[in-house]
């Protein structure tokens, strides 16, 4: 059984269809690339697989259970479904390392203790871990974008969805994010990326 199921999917804003009857199969540690210019509903897809927006017809599925239309608990479903945004969405009052830890306590309920050894492991694996202390405003566009990725990570999501991460940077710090989505792809991470950049992609 796939990991995610997208069956028969349309997406309408009024008059205008974003996502035309689209079904597709995700398999666990498979990588998807979303190809295609701006506007083309990309990251519509995404928004509808994490529930931040509503499909018009169709169904998703992630492991054969339905998570579209009502009854779905939303809370749990995206502690299982990371996502990362082409803009970083830090909160500028934290450091990096509080940014890491806020949902994995809040939301998981995880030990301080725990959740801080957790987020260093990741950092250190980023090459950020001396920058645990600093502020996002300390950082360079493709350390913030790493640390989202990490702090996605830090939910231990079953799937990870990427919108367009490396449209925002300068060009010489786009190796430094891409690096890091090698690294999860080997490591078995299911993604699926948004992208209109296909040297990012391939």
């Amino acid at each position: 059984m796939a990991l995610l199921e997208i069956d028969h999917v349309t997406k309408h804003y009024g008059t205008r269809e974003v996502i035309s009857d689209l079904s597709q199969d995700v398999s666990e540690h498979e990588v998807i690339c979303l190809i295609g210019p701006s506007g083309c509903g990309k990251f519509t897809l995404l928004r509808c697989i994490n529930r931040l927006e509503e499909i018009s017809t169709g169904e998703i599925r992630i492991h054969g259970d339905r998570i579209t239309g009502p009854g779905v608990d939303l809370d749990r479903l995206r502690r299982h479904i990371g996502i990362v945004f082409q803009g970083y969405n830090l909160f500028p009052h934290m450091t990096v390392l509080e940014n890491t830890l806020l949902a994995p306590i809040q939301v998981l309920g995880m030990n301080r203790n725990e959740a801080k050894d957790k987020a260093m492991v990741f950092l250190e694996r980023i090459g950020l871990a001396h920058k645990a202390d600093a502020y996002p405003d300390r950082l360079s566009g493709g350390q913030q974008q790493r640390v989202a990725i990490v702090r996605a990570l830090m939910m231990d999501p079953m799937l990870l969805l990427l919108d367009e991460i490396t449209s925002a940077l300068d060009p010489e710090l786009v190796s430094e994010v891409l690096d890091i989505v090698r690294d999860l792809a080997a490591r078995g991470m299911t993604m699926i990326l948004a992208t209109h950049e296909m040297g990012f992609a391939r």
